[in-house]
């Protein structure tokens, strides 16, 4: 679910007001390389998308105050971002807006410098009475006000999670909890970067020297997480292998009751092409046809 933000906005005028916040980088969100991880970036785009709900006319507060439920993320990573004074400048404006959901789309700029494009998917969310519901007259309207023309991200190919597939235990953390008393919508990106670090370690004996980035992530909700004693199980297998790159296929799983809490794919890229080594370390977490090239 949506979680709560602070100011730090400013606009930008034209037919169609674009939505702008500043999102200070911290030092927490940088990766091993000295970049904003791919998993921080979620966290700029919660911060912006509350903050864009909160400055606009009530409708628009009125839904993050009733309840969303954020439904997928679709993320492209476009270029590096380092550690510095100025904050992320975030553009967020709606591209789809339907009976009972719409979309938000961002562009993120490191100054001049377009560093991710995304899109997330979200609905209406009754606290009260437990379910979704439609949006209002009036926030459909509000919504409608600030709507653009959509420039959709390419969706990835949905590949199932076979065996063999590395399984990684996660336990939730009382940190990783929203306002609503459910793991933060930002948090499973984390959970899946998790899984995705282990299995990385355990088959392509990555080197010091070695880099390799996100290029593209989309993950899907399925129901929510809590916090309970049980790890979670995260379970990933590789659904295709390119000449530097590979696609992973990742489920979120309920070790309780073998539940599905969230579904995702991620692009791994490499600076050089994949050793034959890693080629056949990574057949070991593919399913049977998996193609050597993208």
């Amino acid at each position: 679910m949506l979680g709560s933000g602070r100011p730090g906005r400013v606009w930008q005028h034209g037919p169609v007001t674009r939505h702008r916040y500043r999102s200070p980088i911290r030092w927490g969100d940088l990766d091993a390389q000295g970049h904003v991880n791919n998993a921080a970036f979620l966290d700029h785009l919660q911060e912006a998308r509350v903050d864009w709900l909160l400055a606009g006319p009530p409708e628009m507060a009125h839904l993050l105050q009733a309840g969303v439920l954020v439904v997928s993320h679709q993320v492209e990573y476009l270029a590096p971002v380092g550690y510095g004074e100025e904050p992320l400048l975030v553009e967020l404006w709606a591209d789809t807006v339907g009976a009972s959901r719409f979309t938000i789309a961002y562009d993120v700029w490191d100054g001049e410098v377009l560093a991710a494009r995304a899109r997330t998917a979200a609905t209406p969310f009754d606290l009260a009475g437990g379910g979704l519901r439609r949006l209002d007259p009036g926030e459909r309207a509000a919504l409608q006000a600030v709507l653009e023309p959509p420039v959709p991200l390419r969706p990835l190919t949905r590949s199932a999670v076979v065996e063999p597939a590395s399984h990684y235990p996660l336990l939730v953390r009382w940190s990783d909890l929203d306002s609503y008393g459910h793991v933060n919508n930002v948090k499973y990106f984390d959970y899946v970067q998790e899984a995705r670090i282990v299995l990385m370690h355990a088959t392509l004996d990555w080197q010091p020297e070695d880099v390799w980035v996100v290029a593209r992530q989309d993950l899907e909700y399925r129901r929510s997480m809590d916090l309970q004693p049980e790890p979670y199980d995260v379970v990933t297998s590789v659904s295709a292998v390119g000449t530097r790159s590979f696609t992973l296929a990742v489920e979120i799983r309920n070790s309780r009751d073998g539940g599905l809490h969230a579904t995702a794919r991620t692009v791994v890229v490499g600076e050089r092409p994949l050793t034959p080594a890693q080629r056949a370390a990574l057949a070991r977490w593919a399913a049977v046809g998996v193609a050597p090239h993208h």
